[in-house]
């Protein structure tokens, strides 16, 4: 992608995105084409309960009472930009989770937290949707987490992963509810418990990531309830805006 609102341009790749581009010569504008999300994943790998502030807020316990947690979210929960979120009738409480995300770029094991960037991709956005009803009923996260569209991703990879400060990074995100439009997330990656290194030496201690792993960091506090009609937007500097409606399935 280059360029930024009615001059963005599309340029296509062959292949796949873990080598060096190579070009097509083919290219788009903004209005011919759909962006879909960046990638499909084997699995999603999500760190729960790494943000202090969330942690209060949604488990009103303290950080060093409740520490961080990881699950899984399944490959078809993913969609990408604009397209809807479809909640369905057994979930009574869904909520949105901005977060940033990793994409992993070769298969790894047993990585060192100082070694992190030697198997990433890069950055995208991902909102990890969640029917809180459901996630205290059931004890464990899967089903409240893993409905079908609850993990939007996007808008892009961004690949430099020195552009952007992983120790003072702003997340945000914004609910449109009946044409009104609120701030509800505005945290900071400062409230990470977990580093990136420390992440992906978590996770791979126990588990070999693949090509396209998706691995979320966790959510800041802000997370509120979103119902079908609203618009949820994420927005993370250097890395883009993800925005979904919100739809009944």
């Amino acid at each position: 992608m280059e360029g930024e609102g009615d001059s963005i341009r599309y340029k296509a790749i062959e292949g796949h995105p873990f080598s060096e581009s190579v070009y097509t010569g083919k290219e788009y504008g903004a209005e011919e084409a759909r962006v879909l999300a960046p990638m499909l994943p084997s699995k999603i790998v999500a760190i729960g309960r790494n943000y202090a502030d969330h942690v209060a807020e949604v488990f009103k316990k303290s950080a060093e009472s409740l520490p961080p947690t990881m699950f899984l979210k399944p490959p078809t929960a993913v969609v990408g930009p604009e397209a809807p979120i479809k909640i369905p009738d057994f979930a009574t409480r869904v909520e949105f989770e901005g977060e940033l995300a990793l994409v992993i770029s070769r298969p790894c094991k047993k990585v060192k937290a100082e070694d992190w960037k030697s198997v990433v991709l890069g950055y995208t956005i991902m909102n990890d949707v969640s029917s809180r009803d459901l996630q205290f009923a059931d004890g464990q996260w899967a089903r409240a987490k893993g409905i079908d569209t609850f993990a939007p991703m996007g808008p892009f990879i961004v690949t430099d992963l020195d552009s952007i400060d992983l120790d003072n990074l702003p997340i945000k995100a914004y609910l449109t509810h009946e044409g009104n439009t609120e701030l509800k997330q505005d945290s900071n990656s400062d409230q990470m418990i977990l580093s990136i290194g420390e992440i992906i030496e978590r996770i791979t201690e126990s588990m070999t990531l693949l090509p396209g792993d998706v691995v979320s960091t966790g959510s800041p506090a802000g997370t509120a309830p979103m119902v079908p009609g609203d618009y949820i937007r994420i927005e993370i500097p250097g890395v883009g805006t993800l925005g979904n409606p919100v739809e009944r399935a």
